[in-house]
């Protein structure tokens, strides 16, 4: 690689890492995670490239590492905000999109999911899953982990086995509908990840919960 190409791919790698940085703080930005997907994938690729052969060599694996990774980590990011946004308008105001930059948290209330006691599905949210599913079909390059969340309600075993089961039944739905079983896998947490205070009875509704968490693979 001449030293002219060597610069340009430098120069470009470093204006979009910097344009990057300027509006990751905007909450507001559409392509925040594209952006911040470029520079991970600027920082990886930099990373690869210092690994694979010395001086001028290694510098230019540095150069050509960093615009790739720019490129890969962007396409990632932007597909991710993409999915969300689709999300955010199809389905319904009980479920919440949680955008990390890194994956897509999905939470349904259990409550309206399921009733007391039960692992089987009620009407409530079943068309929010169906919708799910399509997008998990539109969006094939991820793998999925449908998580099932209890209050303490009850003994810990209990819990356990009852969050598993929900879990594996909001994984069979998104199956029936066409999504690939090898991209899931159904995980009970029983009372072990509360997101607010057992002792209220608000609190304890926010923790019974399924969360569907969407990370690209690439």
């Amino acid at each position: 690689m001449s030293k002219i190409k060597l610069a340009s791919a430098l120069g470009l790698s470093a204006v979009l890492t910097l344009s990057a940085c300027d509006e990751l703080q905007d909450p507001n930005n559409p392509n925040r995670n594209a952006q911040s997907g470029a520079l991970i994938g600027a920082a990886a690729g930099a990373a690869l490239g210092t690994v694979i052969g010395n001086d001028d060599r290694q510098r230019q694996n540095v150069a050509l590492g960093a615009v790739l990774g720019t490129a890969v980590g962007a396409a990632v990011g932007s597909n991710l905000d993409r999915q969300e946004a689709e999300l955010r308008q199809q389905m319904g105001p009980d479920t919440q999109i949680v955008n990390t930059g890194e994956q897509l948290i999905v939470t349904m209330p259990q409550d309206i999911l399921f009733a007391v006691d039960s692992a089987q599905l009620s009407g409530g949210l079943r068309s929010d899953l169906t919708t799910l599913a399509a997008s998990l079909n539109r969006y094939p390059n991820s793998v999925i982990n449908v998580i099932g969340h209890t209050d303490n309600t009850g003994s810990a075993g209990y819990n356990q086995d009852l969050s598993a089961r929900r879990a594996q039944a909001v994984s069979a739905v998104l199956i029936n509908a066409g999504v690939n079983p090898q991209r899931i896998r159904s995980i009970g947490r029983g009372e072990d990840a509360p997101i607010a205070s057992n002792l209220t009875p608000e609190g304890r509704s926010l923790n019974r919960r399924v969360e569907i968490t969407i990370t690209p693979t690439g």
